[in-house]
């Protein structure tokens, strides 16, 4: 029932400014209103999460480590996988970011025949999900043209990467492929597996859903149903520069593009997909291991009044000794002397 209520949901974004531009002639509440009043949920929503995990108190270096730390000059240590350092830590984020170095190590367990627990290893979820991220990069850096005039040169080049093998025209972006196919898999994988289906949410589903939308009205767009790109791109300018003003010829499937690019931007804040962001700020990961190195102390332990075990034979000295049982302390037992 998860992926239906996810199906319900995304058919009910793409009906909704179809029928408004079509029907009611809203064009403008969903060319203007709509990206504006996103963009501010977005980077308010944003904010507040940074803001929640900044204060998140952090009284101990946590990383998770997977190789020997660094201890005696004879043995070596693993300086990426077990950093000791700030630099090292530095590379182990690069390695994250850009390669996904943890999800690479990712196991999967099944349960075979006779009841027998078996792990595996999991590659095709690492390259599905590598493939996505740097193909949705990829496409976004590409749709940076729509927004400024004259076009960056780094932009310029992406796009020519992005389209090396040129078949037909328009040209066949291969991210377009990549990004699909990906997704295809990251939702396909959810529903063929019972025990992960049984465990998804909605929460799982709609994200997937919903770029795989965004991904296809877009296809169509540059394939099929065309519009005007002149037009497109005064639209963009026009909001970058707050001067908007929604030109003639735009096809109402844009307003639908747009509108699911705008839902996925105010939706970011509050799903996982706030995981772009909280990478960076993961204790597990961008701190350096140096447990062993350095004494480290809670910056928010209170000063707290304890009664030591020396003060406390103090005060019952004369019970202890009366009940015949042994002192400790060497004050006491001068005391009993």
């Amino acid at each position: 029932m998860s992926i239906v209520w996810s199906l319900v949901i995304i058919g009910g974004l793409v009906l909704l400014p179809l029928v408004g531009v079509e029907m009611v002639g809203l064009s403008g509440f969903f060319a203007i209103a709509v990206p504006y009043a996103a963009i501010l949920i977005f980077f308010a929503g944003l904010l507040r999460r940074v803001l929640i995990w900044g204060r998140a108190p952090v009284p101990f270096r946590i990383p998770t480590t997977c190789g020997q730390q660094r201890s005696l000059s004879w043995i070596k240590p693993a300086r990426l996988d077990n950093p000791s350092t700030g630099l090292a830590a530095v590379g182990r984020m690069l390695l994250e970011v850009l390669t996904f170095r943890s999800l690479f190590r990712n196991t999967k367990a099944q349960l075979k025949d006779g009841g027998k627990l078996v792990y595996g290893a999991d590659k095709y979820l690492w390259a599905a999900g590598l493939a996505f991220h740097w193909a949705f990069l990829f496409t976004f850096l590409r749709h940076y043209r729509y927004f400024v005039d004259p076009v960056p040169t780094i932009v310029s080049w992406v796009q020519s990467l992005d389209g090396f093998f040129q078949v037909g025209v328009p040209v066949i972006y291969a991210t377009n492929i990549v990004l699909v196919g990906a997704l295809a898999f990251l939702l396909l994988r959810r529903l063929r597996d019972p025990f992960l289906r049984y465990i998804s949410l909605p929460a799982d589903y709609l994200p997937l859903l919903l770029i795989l939308a965004i991904a296809t009205t877009g296809i169509l767009l540059r394939y099929v149903a065309k519009t005007d790109i002149i037009a497109v791109k005064e639209l963009a300018v026009g909001l970058v520069m707050f001067n908007p003003k929604v030109p003639q010829g735009i096809s109402p499937l844009f307003f639908v593009h747009l509108f699911l690019v705008c839902t996925l931007f105010a939706y970011l804040p509050f799903s996982k997909l706030m995981h772009m962001a909280g990478v960076f700020l993961s204790p597990t990961r961008n701190l350096a291991n140096t447990n062993r190195m350095k004494r480290h102390v809670n910056p928010w332990d209170r000063p707290v009044n304890v009664h030591t075990y020396a003060e406390w034979e103090e005060e019952f000295h004369d019970k202890i000794v009366a009940a015949g049982l042994p002192l400790e302390s060497s004050e006491a037992k001068s005391h009993g002397k």
